[in-house]
């Protein structure tokens, strides 16, 4: 009895790592074979189009708001939101780095972003200074260059007078590189 439920143990194991090894070999596990899909929208689940309706929510609608008190991976809280003062003691982490690699992505969202009111050169003078109904502040001037880096970053993060925040338009972590360029504008004049 003992040797026919050892049997009928060691049978069993057997069956079942065939039929596991079949299965890996059969879904692809070799990296020969594609991929098989056991349960359909698994991997790949399907998208909608922006303001599309989803019928699966109660309110039908697709574009979900995340959950509250919730933050992207890497995400870290901008202290200083509705302090300029206290935005000088914010450390610029590239003090003074002129490297090419980090100019050039200043550069590139500088003028996407800011050229257009402030100008190539910093001087107030973008595309649409003419059009503007206020005056345009240069960023070449003695008034900015006193400004710390942290205040630069603060002004790109929240915005100032008319000028709208761009935490949106300008990643976090490409925000000081903008600044960096900023100050070599400022030192080429």
């Amino acid at each position: 009895m003992k040797n026919m439920s050892r049997t009928l143990g060691a049978r069993l194991l057997l069956a079942s790592s065939m039929t596991l090894m079949a299965f890996q070999v059969g879904c692809g596990a070799s990296g020969n074979s594609p991929n098989v899909e056991i349960i359909q929208d698994m991997m790949v689940t399907p998208a909608l189009k922006a303001q599309e309706k989803e019928e699966f929510f109660a309110d039908k609608i697709g574009s979900r708001v995340p959950p509250a008190n919730t933050q992207p991976v890497g995400f870290e809280p901008y202290a200083y939101t509705t302090n300029f003062e206290g935005a000088k003691s914010n450390r610029n982490p590239m003090a003074g780095s002129m490297e090419s690699e980090i100019l050039l992505t200043g550069q590139k969202y500088y003028e996407t972003n800011c050229a257009v009111c402030h100008g190539h050169k910093l001087g107030g003078d973008g595309s649409v200074a003419a059009k503007y109904p206020l005056k345009i502040p240069a960023l070449n001037t003695d008034k900015v260059k006193g400004w710390s880096d942290g205040q630069i970053y603060h002004v790109i993060t929240v915005g100032q007078g008319v000028m709208g925040q761009y935490a949106s338009h300008v990643p976090q972590n490409v925000r000081w590189q903008v600044v960096n360029y900023i100050r070599h504008l400022q030192k080429s004049e």
